[in-house]
């Protein structure tokens, strides 16, 4: 829709459409889709008890009653043999360091101001399980592949009414 009174007219006979301008707000409001950590009660989720554990402190995750077959992260059925009848169970809290790089450009929606930051592969210590995880409180130059660390539970603060925990490993002995 054109307003007339909105055109200019050109010094070439020609009209140029109509121009106005917009403000973009200081900070928009994202929608619950774009945000990196799920609800984490048992309404939203079926593996509700692995953040239950982890807000108690211990790092968790199902294994096989059937079959015995031990899955990070949890599941709600065995992939080896399509039981449901799984338990959750303690995993160590300590591991090495498999594989590791550096996010120095842009990080995901909640993180861009933490660049840069170390993400990993932990190889937990006792259990055949390695999990991805953020590596806090070293920068990427100070690590190396088979250093020690140890689990941090992280707080989630915003932007919903939940409790929400999440998992991030740092070099052992480094208590920060």
């Amino acid at each position: 829709m054109t307003d007339a009174d909105d055109t200019t007219v050109r010094s070439d006979g020609g009209s140029e459409p109509p121009r106005r301008t917009v403000t973009i707000p200081d900070s928009i409001e994202l929608p619950r889709l774009l945000d990196f950590y799920d609800l984490q009660d048992d309404e939203h989720t079926r593996i509700s008890e692995f953040y239950d554990r982890l807000r108690d402190g211990s790092l968790s995750t199902t294994e096989c009653r059937d079959c015995g077959d031990l899955q990070f992260p949890p599941r709600v059925m065995c992939p080896e043999c399509t039981s449901d009848d799984l338990a959750y169970v303690s995993l160590p809290h300590d591991g090495t360091l498999f594989a590791f790089s550096a996010v120095r450009g842009s990080g995901p929606l909640g993180m861009t101001e933490d660049t840069p930051f170390v993400t990993s592969v932990v190889d937990l210590d006792g259990v055949d399980v390695k999990l991805s995880a953020r590596i806090d409180g070293a920068d990427y130059d100070d690590l190396s592949i088979g250093d020690p660390v140890t689990l941090e539970v992280v707080d989630i603060d915003g932007p919903t009414d939940q409790h929400r925990v999440f998992y991030r490993f740092r070099p052992r002995g480094d208590t920060a």
